[in-house]
């Protein structure tokens, strides 16, 4: 049941026992007394009138925390690839190391500027060359902060500013290059043009910034004329290869033609040799012969005709012996004989002897006859 419900004793909390009804407390009456009573916990007396205070013992605490406070929110720390720039009421004063530092809270502000980290920085699109095609390049670049200050107050946005840079000297260089040089042979000259050019763009600017390397990723035609490109880009590395087969080819054959050349040149140089020392001794032999020639024709014609004939007949092996005073031509046939006498020796060793000795006197019977001839022979040419 309600305490306000009609027909029923009042039962007001706000009434006091006397039967006074006071009403509801006034919010200004707590707050004066929750005053007096936080002053009296800090030792002072509550004093009457319109408004109460803290004690000055209350306030100097106050004040010493919020002194702490505001010291300790003055503590920043700069990480060790940074640096921090201090600007005091928007103001340039200076730049600060890595470490735990202090500021001035609310009249100081730190910037820290990473100066280690190498960032990138891509840029692409299609740009017309030279002899008006169209290609699409995609290049990167590498970049670090140099000078802090310089990268924060010479523009506006440092990195926005080198991005146009960078795709203005891209653009320039492409457009004074030919396509095929592009796609093909001459990627690392673009490379390096595009380089220098973005340093010449931005040297005025004093952006603080250091281009680390550029790198060339890709370039390639459109997609409609792709497929042609490809072809003739296989051709193009058809030619190198074939190029540089035909140079192994070469470097190959010729060391060997220079070594066939070398070797008849020295097969030529000993056969000379050869045949000057053939003459040489000829020439000497016919001199040490002349002597005993003009002192003894007749013995060193002889000596000359039998040493010849010996020479003659040892390459033979079938000798022809005319018999004087008769028309018979005896035919010796010493290659047979010689296989007749080798195989009779190996037929019977025994009787090996008697064949020698009648070999032999064959040969001896024959032999007047062969020096008659030969007498009658020399005597003809005496």
């Amino acid at each position: 049941m309600a305490w306000n419900e009609p027909g029923k004793d009042d039962k007001d909390p706000w009434k006091n026992k006397g039967g006074n009804n006071q009403g509801p407390p006034d919010l200004d009456d707590l707050l004066k007394d929750l005053g007096n009573k936080f002053g009296g916990i800090f030792g002072g007396k509550p004093s009457g009138g319109s408004g109460k205070s803290f004690s000055s013992i209350g306030i100097s605490l106050v004040l010493i925390i919020a002194i702490l406070v505001y010291a300790f929110s003055g503590f920043y720390t700069v990480k060790e690839a940074e640096k921090g720039i201090v600007l005091r009421f928007g103001q340039y004063t200076g730049m600060v190391d890595p470490g735990l530092r202090w500021k001035w809270t609310f009249m100081e502000r730190v910037i820290p500027i990473d100066i280690q980290t190498t960032r990138d920085l891509p840029a692409s699109g299609f740009m017309l060359t030279q002899d008006e095609n169209v290609v699409r390049v995609e290049m990167q670049i590498q970049y670090r902060v140099v000078d802090p200050r310089s990268y924060v107050f010479s523009v506006t946005n440092a990195d926005d500013s080198l991005s146009q840079a960078l795709d203005s000297a891209l653009r320039y260089v492409v457009g004074h290059s030919r396509m095929d040089d592009i796609l093909t042979s001459g990627r690392e000259q673009v490379r390096q043009d595009v380089w220098a050019e973005l340093n010449k763009i931005i040297e005025p600017y004093n952006l603080g910034l250091i281009v680390v390397d550029v790198n060339f990723k890709d370039a390639r035609p459109p997609e409609e004329v792709k497929d042609a490109f490809d072809d003739a880009i296989a051709a193009q590395e058809d030619e190198v290869r074939y190029l540089r087969e035909a140079q192994a080819y070469a470097r190959g054959i010729e060391p060997r033609a220079r070594g066939r050349v070398k070797r008849m040149e020295q097969e030529a140089l000993a056969y000379k040799q050869q045949t000057v020392l053939d003459a040489e001794g000829e020439v000497a032999r016919f001199e040490k012969l002349l002597p005993e020639y003009q002192a003894a024709p007749d013995v060193t014609r002889k000596r000359l005709y039998l040493s010849t004939m010996e020479t003659v007949y040892s390459n033979t092996s079938k000798v022809m012996v005319d018999v004087e005073g008769g028309n018979n031509m005896i035919y010796l046939p010493l290659d047979k004989i010689m296989e007749q006498q080798s195989g009779t020796q190996r037929i019977l060793p025994k009787s090996a002897p008697n064949v020698r000795s009648s070999s032999t006197n064959n040969t001896t019977s024959s032999a007047p006859a062969m020096s008659g001839r030969s007498d009658r022979f020399n005597n003809g040419r005496n």
